[in-house]
């Protein structure tokens, strides 16, 4: 499956680079006619500054926690609409309030959340591509999850154009993302970064989950130390040793940035320097859980460290991306955001 993932990663993002984002059908891209998100109103936000939701949260810890700089963070959430029926086809509704909750109190808890100390968050609701995009059964099914892809990615970049116009009032800018999240974040990327004016405001890009070809972008660049800034950090986690063999068929490295060190020159984090984990307790930091080592194109982590995990048999830790490195994450955010804001007082 992992394989057909990224097969249709590099499908959509080469079809959309030289075809532009409206040239499917649009009778594939939804079975089910629903509604069409309007950003002016906050029930098509899973985050917003303006309303209390999960991106708030602080893992009980940090809870003394407060942002620190006038940044904002543009997150989008990974696939969550899994049940197997596709009841409203081949994207989501986003009157599913179900499905609504279930975004909230997973990747908006436990991924946004990592941000909140670096700025405000803004993460749109979209109607986002079943799972079973990712692995068509036949052509068929290959034209409508293109075409799925393409009506999210439609809802995404609407949303990005609305809190630019509307919200950003030209303060620096975050992007992060997970999986199908990132799907969409790299041609957000392209279109709206990559030589770009607005390139200047990015402080830093976070895609994670999906491999990441530093040959699709001319200008931006992978991050290379802890406090570089307008530049990508990428990284798919596997168990040490592991290679899928979709990894061992790409014809280019993808960009990996090791979420202990962040440094190019250092690629192998022992887990006893990794401060903390969010797991299943988000309440609960639990540090020392998982080694970062950079891998040709991969992030690999030995076994993890943590109560239950004898039972965590599988190799691929995809689902845990950001959680295994959440304090990483949390205070790499904000070291770029300061260099940011240090870098461009002095010019």
């Amino acid at each position: 499956m992992r394989k057909v993932i990224y097969i249709l990663s590099i499908v959509l993002f080469s079809h959309c680079a030289s075809n532009g984002y409206s040239k499917l059908e649009p009778q594939y891209a939804q079975e089910k006619m629903d509604l069409v998100p309007d950003y002016s109103q906050l029930q098509y936000w899973a985050a917003h500054p303006d309303k209390k939701d999960p991106s708030d949260s602080l893992p009980k810890p940090i809870r003394k926690d407060i942002t620190i700089f006038n940044v904002d963070i543009f997150f989008v959430h990974p696939t969550s609409y899994l049940d197997t029926s596709m009841p409203n086809g081949w994207n989501a509704s986003l009157k599913d309030a179900k499905l609504n909750a279930y975004t909230d109190y997973t990747s908006i808890l436990n991924q946004a959340s990592i941000f909140n100390l670096a700025g405000k968050i803004y993460a749109p609701r979209y109607r986002q591509a079943h799972i079973n995009s990712y692995s068509p059964k036949n052509s068929a099914d290959t034209l409508k999850a293109l075409a799925a892809f393409e009506l999210a990615y439609q809802d995404v970049k609407t949303a990005f154009e609305y809190f630019l116009a509307h919200y950003n009032n030209g303060r620096p800018i975050i992007i992060a993302s997970h999986s199908q999240g990132s799907t969409h974040t790299k041609r957000l990327l392209k279109e709206y970064f990559d030589n770009k004016p607005l390139a200047k405001k990015l402080v830093a890009a976070y895609v994670v989950g999906m491999a990441i070809n530093p040959a699709d972008y001319t200008q931006l660049k992978s991050c290379e130390t802890p406090e570089s800034i307008g530049c990508i950090c990428a990284w798919r986690t596997y168990q040490e040793g592991y290679i899928p063999e979709f990894v061992n068929k790409e014809k280019f490295n993808s960009i990996v940035t090791n979420p202990l060190s962040w440094d190019k020159n250092e690629t192998k984090i022992d887990r006893k320097f990794n401060k903390g984990a969010v797991l299943y307790n988000f309440n609960k930091i639990v540090p020392n859980v998982a080694d970062a080592i950079n891998h040709d194109g991969i992030l690999w982590t030995g076994k993890p460290h943590f109560l239950g995990s004898f039972l965590y048999k599988t190799s691929n830790y995809h689902i845990a991306d950001y959680n295994f490195y959440y304090l990483s994450v949390r205070q790499n955010a904000v070291d770029r955001a300061e260099s940011y804001f240090k870098s461009n007082s002095s010019n």
